[in-house]
């Protein structure tokens, strides 16, 4: 698809942290490779529209739906929600046929973002899938819609491209984005006068998810471990975007008496990575915060918990192709924590600890964090396992191709997105801004 004299207009679909996140990193580039291109051609800048969060926002997003109002989770959790996303998405659907964008970019959130390309696809406007949904794990009967659907799927997990080309499914592996960040900046010292930090202690992070949900069911047996260990820590309770304070504050005003003490040594917190980077150890709810932590090199173990019925049901769907390798723990669960599928895939084995259902308890995360702060053959162990699992996150282009921005991956699909525009010449090679 080619447009002439007007600007393109860009529709994009992300409902968690870590999609609003790369969805903003998306909106800058793409904003520079037009502008740069050829900027006689467009008296007016690109239009970025649909689903967002604020990081989006801030890059000049307009956000015809917030991603806080839709991130719900679980098979059996979403259900009661259904009535007010599927207005939502009843508002993203209207905006996409009055507004009729050139492209659009879906980032992970299938539930909606799979059903968005089905709309996509009647309309003819090219439809490009950055972060797949894991339909290699579960619901892999949607490969179909992805293959009718989908001009494009840029994955992010080195067995992904395999995976969907033997599907019949045009795929890329451009590599992790977060796998290309450098280390947050700031110095430990710093850090620590920013927050109140004593810097004499060791400070141990708490992620408890980046949906509010995830929040209500996951940091209060955080706290109540945290308790456990003592006041000789400090605890750094990083807030995601997606997250309002105010909803993270209720849940840790409404822990067990027993974390009360604890208070004056939780510190809220607005950048996840620096308080990895800072952090002796962490406790990590499954998802992208994982990642996050593996990259860093931060030593961890990976909680969560769900309701009955979903662990229940999710439990008898999962299963994971050849090519990972996973083998269940003593509970029988398969891994569920990409850090952990990735180095099962290259090591044979799991990098972190995970705790999930009843075996997430305060006393368990102590049992499994305490080695991690007190012995360092452990620790080290786990800092090379995450040092490969980091090392096969890097995007193809980045050993070949030093880039000055420092992020293949966006810079991957943003030629994609060009190259569906009519306007990039050299759509395979990464374009550094």
């Amino acid at each position: 698809m080619k447009y002439a004299q007007t600007s393109p207009r860009i529709f994009l679909s992300a409902g968690e942290a870590s999609g609003d996140h790369y969805g903003a990193l998306l909106i800058a580039a793409l904003r520079a490779r037009l502008t740069a291109s050829n900027p006689s051609q467009h008296p007016s800048p690109p239009e970025f529209f649909g689903l967002g969060g604020l990081e989006m926002e801030a890059a000049g997003f307009r956000r015809v739906v917030k991603a806080e109002d839709v991130a719900h989770m679980g098979i059996t959790e979403i259900l009661r929600h259904i009535p007010r996303v599927y207005g939502e998405y009843r508002k993203l659907v209207a905006s996409i046929k009055r507004e009729k964008p050139d492209v659009a970019v879906l980032i992970d959130f299938p539930d909606v973002n799979l059903r968005l390309a089905r709309e996509l696809k009647a309309l003819n406007i090219p439809v490009i899938y950055f972060v797949s949904p894991q339909l290699w794990a579960w619901k892999k009967g949607r490969i179909d819609a992805v293959r009718q659907r989908v001009a494009k799927m840029m994955v992010i997990f080195p067995f992904e491209q395999a995976f969907y080309r033997s599907q019949g499914v045009d795929a890329e592996f451009v590599g992790h984005p977060l796998a290309e960040l450098p280390l947050p900046a700031i110095s430990r010292e710093e850090y620590a006068a920013v927050h109140g930090l004593n810097p004499a202690k060791q400070w141990i992070a708490l992620l408890p998810g980046s949906r509010e949900k995830e929040v209500k069911l996951n940091l209060p047996s955080m706290l109540e471990a945290a308790a456990l260990l003592g006041r000789q820590y400090e605890f750094l309770l990083p807030v995601a975007s997606t997250l309002r304070t105010e909803a993270v504050k209720a849940v840790i005003h409404q822990a067990s008496p027993s974390t009360e003490a604890l208070l004056p040594n939780s510190h809220l917190v607005d950048d996840a990575r620096a308080a990895l980077l800072h952090a002796y150890a962490s406790v990590v709810a499954s998802g992208t915060a994982t990642v996050q932590a593996a990259l860093i090199g931060n030593p961890f173990l990976v909680v969560y918990r769900v309701s009955g019925l979903t662990y229940r049901l999710a439990k008898g769907m999962v299963s994971y192709p050849a090519e990972i390798n996973a083998e269940p723990d003593q509970y029988g669960n398969l891994p569920i924590a990409m850090v952990n599928l990735i180095s099962s895939a290259i090591l044979g084995r799991r990098a972190v600890p995970e705790l999930l259902q009843q075996e997430f308890n305060p006393s368990s995360i102590v049992s499994h964090l305490r080695p991690l702060l007190v012995e360092e053959s452990i620790r080290a162990t786990m800092r090379s396992d995450l040092a490969a699992v980091r090392a096969a996150l890097q995007s193809p282009a980045s050993a070949a191709e030093p880039c000055s921005a420092g992020f293949h991956a966006i810079e991957r699909v943003c030629s994609e997105v060009l190259r569906q525009l009519g306007q990039d010449q050299h759509s395979g090679e990464a374009h550094c801004v």
